[in-house]
């Protein structure tokens, strides 16, 4: 899923003409959740009721594709940026400030450039590769990073800020699948812990007064998958910590496939997504949203069948 669109030259021309006319903006505010390594088979055995009351009152697929490496840092900034790994060119995981941040606009960027407020409130410090100087009015990463302390940070910005443009991240569920394996009773609790913290986020935004005028996008960057014994034997290694039991990177439907879920203003209510939808869909369909001319550079494209 990390190739590049394709299409024939005059198609080309009209569907991006199309695209860089966004015309009146659908929302006035645009709220993307991700769950780390938030697979749909994972959510689907999760006590998650908040979100999946969300997914059938809105639009949704179980069926929307990550990019290869199906790795945190490369996938968000697909997510982030409308381009495939190929054009953005982060290919590490962790925060290197020797390598820079990413070299192609956000969407935070590209919105800033429209006067829009924009924040980020994310649980791995490694978000700042994305966080390119004038780009953001608010950058927080709690000095907890799990999800119950990243909507206690939103819940007490948003009414302030009132962001056009807000990206949330949750890692617990990362962290625990890692750790205990991706359908382990600790990634199932926090799934749960997650649910409980977009309950807090979505009242939050009510509080705010800007309910009606948003659009929430729950999405992930990445699925998961077990190692199995032999391989986790394989890399015991003696006085080494033990390895971790879920991994995730490879082009495997476990670990590419993801969710993909719009909710609020202007969404086709109790929608099922048929059309394809990757990982850089969800740059476009941000944009599309607030309003601002899609870059013709994009390889995303909005999702405008989940809309009204």
């Amino acid at each position: 899923m990390s190739s590049k669109r394709v299409f024939p030259p005059i198609l080309a021309l009209l569907l991006f003409s199309g695209l860089a006319n966004a015309g009146s903006p659908r929302a006035q505010h645009v709220f993307i959740v991700s769950f780390d390594q938030g697979a749909p088979a994972g959510i689907e055995k999760a006590d998650m009721p908040v979100l999946k009351k969300m997914a059938a009152e809105g639009a949704h697929t179980w069926e929307a594709y990550t990019i290869v490496p199906s790795l945190t840092l490369p996938s968000h900034t697909s997510m982030l940026t409308g381009v495939g790994i190929q054009k953005h060119q982060i290919d590490w995981n962790d925060l290197e400030p020797e390598k820079g941040m990413v070299k192609v606009p956000t969407i935070f960027s590209i919105a800033k450039e429209h006067g829009l407020v924009t924040a980020m409130i994310v649980s791995k410090i490694k978000f700042k590769t994305l966080a390119l100087p004038g780009s953001l009015n608010e950058f927080v990463v709690p000095e907890k990073p799990i999800a119950c302390e990243v909507a206690a940070a939103f819940a007490g910005m948003v009414g302030k800020l009132k962001p056009n443009l807000c990206f949330i991240h949750f890692g617990d569920p990362d962290v625990e699948g890692h750790a205990h394996g991706v359908f382990s009773p600790e990634k199932m609790k926090a799934f749960a812990d997650c649910d409980a913290a977009l309950a807090v986020i979505v009242k939050a935004i009510k509080d705010a007064g800007l309910l009606n005028t948003s659009v929430i996008i729950l999405t992930a960057d990445h699925g998961g998958h077990d190692r199995s014994a032999a391989e986790i034997a394989a890399l015991t290694k003696p006085g080494q910590p033990a390895p971790q039991i879920g991994t995730h990177g490879s082009s495997s439907p476990e670990d590419v496939t993801i969710p993909w879920i719009a909710w609020g203003a202007g969404v086709r209510p109790h929608f099922t997504i048929t059309a394809a939808v990757v990982q850089y869909d969800t740059a476009a369909t941000a944009l599309w949203l607030l309003g601002i001319p899609i870059p013709e550079s994009f390889w995303g494209r909005p999702v405008t069948s989940a809309f009204d």
